[in-house]
């Protein structure tokens, strides 16, 4: 992603990360010394908060005994063993959102929802709830991660967004990660989806290396996840799916 903001001439003041940033990943100290010395915005999610204080899991909101949960054991204390306490420092010290203004609308970004860090918001999810979570952010676009599927919705007017995940595959079959541009245009907002492509068969010899073989390793090849449990219906529905996302303006 580093690279792809140089070749788009995107400086660092202007990225935004959703939080979570080692999730999942081989190399959990690199990732963070990178991310801090790119300089850019970080919102906190909740494996910061969790590696942040210490905890013993990665406080995603899986239930108990689920696949996802058991999943979620190993790559968590994988990362828990390599980041040093300057990392825990600097995870403890990130905000839970990041507002600013673009062309006249007012955005904010948080994790999963304003309010409760882990909470998962899907494409499919009632438009009632996003509406209660623009309501509660206070702004005319709400951009959220967490759920790791993009998407985007206009309602009254407003917009709730998913920037997606650049770490893992979006479950519809390819190894792309997913990042979002905000363009300005006149006196409206271009959000496009783009498709963040990379060495994922370096990236799974590398979690095969640290050990980390349950699942995840064979996503970024098959780009499936290995567990649907946290899935709506509908989303379950479209594994394996190409997603096509058309730009929305506001």
């Amino acid at each position: 992603m580093y690279r792809q903001a140089e070749e788009l001439a995107i400086p660092p003041d202007r990225v935004i990360c959703t939080g979570d940033v080692v999730a999942y990943c081989a190399e959990p100290q690199e990732t963070v010394q990178l991310v801090r010395d790119w300089g850019i915005a970080v919102v906190l999610g909740n494996c910061e908060e969790s590696l942040g204080a210490s905890v013993a899991d990665c406080g995603c909101g899986f239930d108990e005994g689920t696949a996802c949960s058991v999943l979620s054991v190993e790559w968590y204390r994988h990362a828990s063993e390599k980041i040093s306490s300057a990392d825990r420092r600097w995870m403890r010290s990130l905000h839970r959102s990041v507002r600013f203004d673009l062309n006249g609308r007012s955005v904010r970004i948080v994790h999963g929802g304003v309010k409760q860090i882990n909470r998962f918001i899907f494409p499919s999810t009632p438009e009632p709830v996003k509406r209660e979570e623009l309501n509660l952010a206070g702004t005319d676009i709400l951009i959220g991660g967490h759920c790791g599927l993009p998407f985007g919705q206009l309602i009254d007017h407003r917009a709730c967004l998913n920037a997606g995940v650049i770490g893992l595959p979006a479950n519809d079959g390819t190894r792309d990660g997913w990042y979002l541009l905000l363009t300005p245009e006149r006196d409206r907002i271009r959000c496009s989806w783009r498709r963040l492509k990379y060495n994922a068969v370096q990236a799974h010899e590398g979690m095969r290396a640290a050990g980390l073989s349950e699942g995840y390793a064979e996503t970024l090849l098959s780009g499936l996840w290995p567990s649907l449990d946290v899935l709506p219906p509908a989303e379950k529905k479209k594994q394996g799916e190409r997603i096509q996302l058309p730009d929305l303006i506001l």
